[in-house]
């Protein structure tokens, strides 16, 4: 592609024009003359002197800073993120049902689907125009999916649960397994937990990517809820009877207990811990690494964790930790020395 096809399929104003057609993208210091790159961050200004790239993405206050053609773009990050689509189309499926599929005579299967090798589709599910369901995949009864969602290989939708359109499902992600969920029933000398049936479903909007092997609980009575363009990154657990909001975005290996409720356009950073039955409002920011134990209810960049230290300088600090108790006593009666 040269610059005014990317312009005409994308938008934005065209500063001159590249030699060459355009055949991928790449990163100031490595793109070639036939890749286009960009400059979001002003911290990388340096690296435009020197950048071999054919063209290149700039926000309207780098346009002057460099004689290369380009594209100047608002948000050029997000116009790269784009320009990067257009290279990298995922390759186009082929209608059809592999004859190793196993799909039930109740299910409903678009004629436009592609269902792949040793896939399971149950009684009552239904699948979309243009849906496309890797190897070893199992529907189960009842589900649905939308037009033009993608399930790579692996992927396990239980029963009654339902994944919009044009999503996005990466290998090894479960959806709707049992939510964890017993009650106590104890005595001086016996007891059990009791399991309490999981009988909710699982819904899922539109536009949603979910990472590789990343689990989403079944409600216990109503359903858990993932909103329209939410992001998940891989190995995130997701309990039972949560409601996430449109176009919130979660880092890989958060956990998210039960019954909580996180807003919309909500930022949870990796390896982040979130207690049950909390509420997270939106356009909160979550940083890395953060034990969310209390309801969220501003906006704003949330972070509770220790930074990196020596090991016996932590042995020290929690020495001194628990003492906080006996010296916070030993103020309030004025005896503190």
């Amino acid at each position: 592609m040269y610059l005014r096809d990317i312009q005409q399929a994308l938008g934005g104003e065209v500063i001159g024009e590249a030699g060459a057609p355009l055949t991928g993208v790449g990163t100031l210091e490595g793109a070639g003359a036939n890749q286009i790159s960009f400059l979001a961050n002003p911290k990388y200004r340096g690296a435009l002197a020197s950048t071999a790239a054919g063209a290149l993405i700039v926000g309207p206050a780098h346009r002057e800073l460099t004689t290369l053609p380009r594209i100047v773009a608002a948000n050029p990050y997000a116009y790269f993120a784009r320009v990067a689509q257009l290279f990298s189309a995922p390759p186009a499926a082929v209608a059809g049902v592999h004859p190793s599929a196993v799909i039930h005579p109740g299910a409903r299967v678009a004629a436009t689907a592609s269902i792949a090798e040793f896939v399971s589709i149950g009684a009552g599910a239904v699948i979309g125009e243009h849906a496309v369901i890797g190897a070893g995949c199992v529907i189960g009864e009842q589900a649905t999916i939308g037009d033009g969602t993608r399930l790579a290989a692996r992927v396990t939708l239980y029963r009654r649960c339902h994944v919009g359109a044009r999503g996005n499902i990466h290998a090894g992600v479960v959806i709707g397994a049992d939510g964890f969920g017993f009650a106590p029933d104890f005595t001086p000398t016996a007891g059990a937990w009791v399991k309490i049936p999981q009988t909710g479903g699982v819904r899922i909007g539109d536009d949603v990517e979910i990472g590789a092997n990343t689990t989403i609980d079944r409600g216990a009575i109503d359903d858990t809820v993932i909103g329209n363009d939410v992001k998940l990154d891989n190995q995130i657990q997701i309990g039972h009877n949560c409601v996430i909001g449109d176009h919130t975005i979660i880092s890989g290996c958060v956990g998210i207990a039960g019954s909580a409720r996180i807003g919309r356009r909500v930022m949870i950073g990796g390896a982040a811990g979130i207690l049950g039955h909390l509420e997270i409002c939106d356009g909160a920011i979550i940083s890395a690494m953060t034990l969310v134990t209390k309801s969220i209810t501003e906006p704003g960049t949330y972070t509770a964790s220790m930074p990196l230290m020596k090991h016996e300088d932590w042995l020290k600090n929690a020495v001194q930790l628990r003492r906080l108790d006996a010296l916070a006593d030993a103020i309030k009666k004025g005896g503190a020395k």
